[in-house]
């Protein structure tokens, strides 16, 4: 007899939020064709699917004007199997944009006509200022106070811009992509470098980014940045919010640049080989870059173009809220038992931080405000392993407008969370990104979310009623009727561990009685 298959209905919403909408972006640039498809039009932009070609369509352009024929073949291949991939999982709202290869070949308005005939979809073919916009505004989606110089580099094209407070300036293109200048120069390294200063040297503005961060876009500088990590045996590889100071960003830019081999270069292997060429060429333009601006500092950026249109798309209503909170918010509602009792924990430890003697920066509220929202995102994993699994998936989330050291703050919170602010049995580099007073901070605030949940059992309405406040020098919990009963040796003992972090006596006041514990004696 044949066995059954079991056919699982699917779940309308699975892990997605509800009521969003998916917006595909399709990007043809001069190296690379991709599409991303994203959750919805939210503030940070999560991907229900990413996929890239590097057709290399601007590998030609600068000795022959146009695009490569192979190249054609092959972003047109992509660009079936990606209105396919559309299709299939629903998308209505499609953007399509071709930048620089395709804007300036002489073969690129039939290219184009080919492209929207598969895409069955306008393309809008940017100019080289609203490419560095969009550029620009994903910046700015990834970092919502974001101020500095914003370089996007692509195979045909450099985009620079400058942010300043939000606003935009007017954007300047160079051809000094990746593909560009290695056909410009001939593939000659002493070539290549006079072309680039001769092209930067046109951009008076340039030298208003002294003392200010410059952000990396595009592929061939995180590519540079993944690079950087490994030399550095960097373990936190998120490359979103990466520093690099000017020096050492100078110092291995030239290293790369000058290398007789890219395959003696530490993580080259987690480079693509079609990329490895560029990656040469682009750190030179960052190490001409460096010397002419001197800025402050090297910030990665993992969103470009691409999520720049997205940001491009939402309302004001949108762009009002913190992308962090929104971001944590929305796993909370996904991830936590509830998403209320998450946003009850922020108001509930609001009166232990915010208390006469207790200073805290808007920055600090905001991270500790983070930490309660995720607090409880990793209660269906083992509890044998779920201190160190919630860790590790809070600092690879998908956050923006925070950095490294922020990402450490709220994976350690977590951690502290659920084995205690006293344990030190983790990975200690996500300690050695943090000074010790935030250390301390991150223990405090796991050790009173730890308190909560000892309360409420993660169960809405309940840490309302009984508060956690300062009284007379003692941190005070008080259980009135009917949540006497919740009185018991697990909550004492996480109590007084929080008043020992924060050199406090704690009273667990139960009804109108009272039990009196003093960090002292313990």
């Amino acid at each position: 007899m044949a066995t059954k298959i079991l056919r699982l209905k699917n779940d309308k919403n699975g892990g997605v939020l509800p009521n969003m909408k998916p917006v595909a972006v399709i990007d043809i640039g001069s190296n690379s064709v991709r599409l991303v498809v994203f959750e919805g039009a939210k503030l940070t932009p999560i991907p229900l699917f990413n996929e890239k070609c590097l057709c290399g369509l601007g590998r030609e352009m600068a000795s022959t004007g146009k695009l490569g024929e192979d190249a054609v073949e092959r972003a047109l291949m992509a660009l079936r199997r990606f209105r396919t991939l559309v299709d299939q999982i629903g998308v209505t709202d499609i953007r399509v944009i071709a930048t620089a290869a395709a804007r300036e070949a002489e073969n690129g308005p039939q290219f184009i006509a080919d492209a929207e005939a598969i895409c069955r979809q306008k393309i809008e073919v940017i100019s080289g200022s609203v490419e560095a916009e969009l550029a620009a505004a994903g910046v700015l989606a990834g970092d919502h106070q974001a101020d500095g110089l914003a370089g996007d580099m692509g195979g045909g094209s450099l985009e620079l811009i400058d942010i300043s407070k939000g606003e935009l300036s007017a954007g300047e293109t160079l051809p000094l992509g990746g593909l560009r200048l290695i056909d410009l120069s001939d593939n000659n390294m002493k070539q290549a470098r006079k072309i680039v200063d001769e092209e930067l040297a046109k951009i008076e503005w340039l030298k208003k980014g002294k003392g200010r961060p410059f952000y990396l876009v595009g592929g061939t500088w995180r590519a540079f940045a993944k690079l950087h990590m490994s030399s550095n045996d960097y373990p936190l590889r998120v490359l979103h919010g990466y520093k690099i100071s000017s020096e050492s960003a100078a110092e291995f830019a030239g290293q790369l640049s000058e290398a007789e081999e890219l395959k003696d270069i530490k993580g080259i292997e987690y480079i693509s080989k079609q990329r490895r060429p560029v990656v040469p060429f682009g750190a030179l333009v960052l190490e001409r870059i460096i010397k002419l601006i001197e800025p402050s500092e090297i910030i990665t950026s993992n969103y470009g173009v691409r999520e720049g249109v997205l940001y491009s798309l939402l309302t004001k209503s949108e762009l009002s809220k913190d992308p962090l909170l929104s971001a944590c918010e929305d796993l909370a509602s996904l991830r936590s038992r509830s998403k209320d009792h998450a946003i009850e924990l922020c108001q509930w430890t609001d009166k232990v931080f915010e208390a006469d003697g207790f200073s805290e920066t808007p920055e600090q509220r905001r991270l500790r405000h983070a930490a309660c929202l995720i607090s409880d995102i990793g209660w269906r994993t083992h509890s044998s392993f779920r201190a160190e699994r919630t860790m590790a998936s809070i600092a690879y989330s998908v956050f923006s407008s925070i950095d490294h050291p922020g990402r450490a703050f709220l994976a350690l919170s977590s951690y502290f969370r659920h084995n205690g602010p006293n344990s030190d049995n983790f990975d200690q580099f996500f300690a050695s990104l943090l000074d010790a007073k935030m250390l301390q901070r991150a223990r405090t605030v796991g050790g009173a979310i730890r308190v909560a949940h000892m309360i409420s059992a993660g169960v809405t309405g309940i840490i309302s009623k009984t508060p956690m406040f300062h009284e007379d020098g003692k941190l005070v919990v008080e259980l009135p009727h009917p949540y006497d009963a919740l009185d018991g040796e697990r909550l004492e003992k996480r109590l007084r561990s929080l008043g020992k972090l924060l050199s406090l006596e704690t009273e667990l006041r139960v009804n109108s009685d009272s039990r009196f514990f003093s960090f002292l004696n313990f």
